[in-house]
């Protein structure tokens, strides 16, 4: 049989965030990245969902190591939790180390950790893979493209990129390295498909920060800023906005502390002295005097912004006069509670600067011409785009086809696809099964799609309880109790749930007329016919569950 390789998304397909990718031979796997996903307003209770990883557990064995091409949420974010499972080396750049060994001591796991740096320069030789890096342009220092030699041919995973032509405080993305690659032969090119919708090319950072000092020097009372707490280019130009124009930073939000406070660490920011303060002294300030720098861009429930905006952050609170800044594009799906988020702070009297007013956000991805600058220099054989809703796939495929790849030699996965390479040819595998893997808290829910399921039902439909009662020498009583919530008026359930009693009366009565019942199929019986009974009235289908509890006396 010849030499095989498969590539298989875990995450970051047909979806913003959750990136994993699994590199896997006959002997060893590799991981790139294990970022999170933020989960939009009707994921009912759950803070994140991360990679389903069922697929690496059964094959831990296997694993060399997980590499990371930056910082950034979507990319590093799954690390706690992975951790707990599998427990690979774990490579990346200084400061995206920084970032993951922040998280890994707020969850208790620093100590079981293997942290390895990297740079643009390293060379690792993991099992049958041998990788090395290239410095790309991205929102955050320390992000890198992936060379990796494989048995059957180089593939190149790009991570997010960009080509800033006027970079601020690092290099260009390396062309010359890229074009280096190329020459040497790429069998398959995994790119970033983010920005593949829009024409032309990513704005530079360094416009972004003239345009933000600009602002900062044309208002007078208080500023507010929000941006990603991971984005470090944006956090300087507001630090440095700050001290040119006379104002002290205030930083509200643990995740944006903990992020300041790793990046300047490592010498990423330059924070003149006393120029960081704490909330309680910025209240205590003239409003022309201060910035505070917080999240809740993306209009995130718990984020410090979007508490202000619904009056209920204990340190602070909006007034007439502050303006705010949203300094990020909205990430597909969030759009409406970023909206919801903007007018609750118009309605407290502040001036909003948000997306296409003000040029205060510069996408850390690749737009279509830089897109198709990757694929020349790279000149792949194959394209298989990732990270990305299916319309940014769509996108991206066809400007390879623009760049000259042939449309045979493109492959759109989803995830849990495999991509099998091998020597002569590359071709779609078997896809295994995929599943959202929830966390609740810092909780990984098992069972998190059947509590999904329920949750979601409960919020459309309502529910109903039945209790069903025993004596001590487990008989049934005939007198159940019904407690309904959330699916029809008083007035009309009061009608129903009498019809339901009465039905519920009946069955208990017939299996009690059967000595030889199981309570377990009285109980799915229940729920079928109330199912029934309430679906051919109302049309709706509420969550039931009836329960059989026992009692030391009879009910009367």
């Amino acid at each position: 049989m010849p030499q095989k390789i498969s590539i298989i998304p875990l995450g970051g397909c047909r979806e913003i965030g959750n990136n994993m990718i699994v590199i896997e031979s006959k002997k060893d796997i590799i991981i790139l990245d294990s970022g999170v996903l933020f989960p939009e307003d009707d994921d009912f209770g759950y803070e994140l969902i991360i990679p389903d990883i069922s697929y690496l557990v059964e094959r831990k064995k296997k694993i060399r190591g997980i590499i990371f091409s930056h910082g950034h949420e979507d990319h590093i974010g799954a690390v706690p939790f992975l951790l707990e499972r599998i427990n690979p080396p774990l490579f990346g750049t200084d400061l995206t180390m920084g970032l993951i060994k922040s998280k890994l001591e707020d969850a208790g796991l620093i100590d079981r950790a293997r942290l390895k740096t990297v740079n643009h320069r390293s060379k690792l030789i993991l099992g049958d893979f041998e990788l090395d890096f290239c410095h790309v342009n991205h929102s955050i220092p320390g992000a890198v493209a992936t060379r990796i030699k494989t048995p059957v041919g180089y593939i190149v995973y790009t991570g997010d990129y960009k080509f800033d032509q006027t970079p601020v405080n690092t290099g260009q993305t390396d062309y010359q390295k890229l074009s280096d690659w190329g020459k040497e032969g790429i069998r398959v090119l995994l790119g970033d498909s983010t920005n593949a919708e829009r024409e032309g090319h990513s704005l530079s950072e360094r416009v972004v920060a003239q345009n933000i000092e600009e602002g900062f020097k044309l208002i007078n009372g208080r500023i507010i800023v929000a941006t990603f707490s991971t984005n470090i280019h944006r956090i300087q130009h507001i630090i440095s906005a700050a001290r040119k124009t006379g104002r002290k930073v205030a930083v509200a939000g643990r995740s944006m502390f903990n992020t300041i406070q790793v990046a300047a660490d490592l010498g990423y920011l330059d924070i003149p002295p006393g120029l960081l303060i704490t909330l309680d002294e910025a209240n205590k300030m003239e409003p022309g005097n201060i910035v505070l720098l917080m999240t809740g861009s993306q209009g995130e429930y718990g984020a410090a912004l979007t508490r202000l905006s619904r009056g209920d952050h204990r340190d602070m609170e909006i007034k007439p006069g502050d303006t705010v800044f949203m300094s990020a594009s909205p990430i597909p799906g969030n759009e409406k509670a970023i909206g919801n988020t903007i007018n609750r702070l118009y309605s407290l009297g502040a001036e909003v600067i948000y997306n296409g007013m003000l040029d205060i956000h510069a996408s850390g991805h690749a737009c279509q011409e830089e897109i198709k600058l990757m694929i020349n220099l790279t000149g792949p054989d194959y394209l298989v785009p990732v990270h990305g809703e299916f319309r940014h796939l769509f996108h991206h495929a066809q400007l390879a086809r623009q760049a000259g790849v042939p449309v045979q030699n493109i492959l759109i996965p989803d995830n849990g696809q495999k991509i099998d390479v091998f020597p002569k040819r590359v071709k779609m595998g078997n896809k295994i099964e995929v599943n959202k893997t929830l966390i609740e808290g810092y909780r990984v829910c098992d069972n998190g799609k059947e509590i999904l399921g329920e949750r979601k039902k409960m919020a459309r439909q309502g529910y109903i309880n039945i209790l069903m009662f025993v004596n001590k020498n487990g008989e049934l009583k005939n007198k159940p109790v019904i407690i309904s919530r959330g699916f029809t008026s008083n007035r009309d359930s009061r009608e129903l749930l009498k019809k339901v009693k009465e039905k519920v009366q009946k069955l208990i009565e017939e299996f009690q007329n059967n000595r030889h019942g199981d309570p377990a199929d009285l109980k799915s019986r229940v729920n079928y016919e109330v199912n029934n009974l309430i679906y051919d009235k109302l049309k709706r289908a509420p969550l039931i569950t009836p329960f059989i509890i026992q009692v030391n006396q009879d009910r009367r």
